[in-house]
């Protein structure tokens, strides 16, 4: 189910709901609670970086959600909210941008460390990649994933993403094609 729609560029991030969750178009009021559920330095292992403070996610919010500056390019990122506990417990993001034969979206995941283990970031990753496969000549969607991050792994797999040959940066790139077209690249 998917309903109200927020966005600047022609792919416009928009509620989406699975069974558990609502992925919500980020805002930048979502800055402070979102700093303490990605506090944990852990969450960063393999991806680099620390935990932002509310006032540095507050400026990233507010560059993110004024949409990217290549007319070409979308960029769509949504906190989850797990609806029985009435809280956020992370985020999903694509980035849509010209592929060989239509569009790719790249996504990327991020569940706080007290909700892991609870199947949120697969069910979040699935809802997103399924609403991402109704969008206009959207074709693919691409993961990078660091090769011994295993829980990343799990759920790429289980949002229907197949590890290739490819490398980016040390990571594995994941692929799924999508749209009417099916595409294999």
């Amino acid at each position: 189910m998917v309903h109200g729609e927020i966005g600047v560029n022609d792919i416009a991030a928009q509620i989406i709901s699975t069974e558990r969750l609502d992925l919500i178009p980020l805002r930048v009021d979502h800055s402070e609670e979102m700093a303490a559920v990605l506090s944990d330095p852990a969450l960063y292992r393999f991806i680099g970086g620390s935990p932002d403070s509310a006032a540095d996610l507050c400026s990233r919010y507010r560059r993110l959600t004024a949409g990217s500056p290549d007319p070409g390019v979308s960029w769509l990122n949504w906190v989850i909210r797990l609806c029985d506990e009435s809280c956020l417990t992370g985020m999903v993001q694509a980035t849509i941008g010209p592929g060989e034969h239509g569009r790719i979206a790249e996504i990327a995941w991020m569940v706080g460390t007290p909700w892991q283990r609870r199947g949120i970031g697969a069910e979040a990753t699935r809802g997103l990649v399924d609403w991402l496969s109704r969008q206009p000549n959207v074709q693919a969607v691409i993961a990078h994933i660091h090769p011994e991050h295993l829980a990343s792994a799990a759920v790429a797999t289980a949002a229907g993403l197949t590890a290739t040959s490819c490398q980016h940066e040390g990571e594995i790139r994941w692929h799924r094609s999508v749209g009417p077209a099916r595409l294999n690249s």
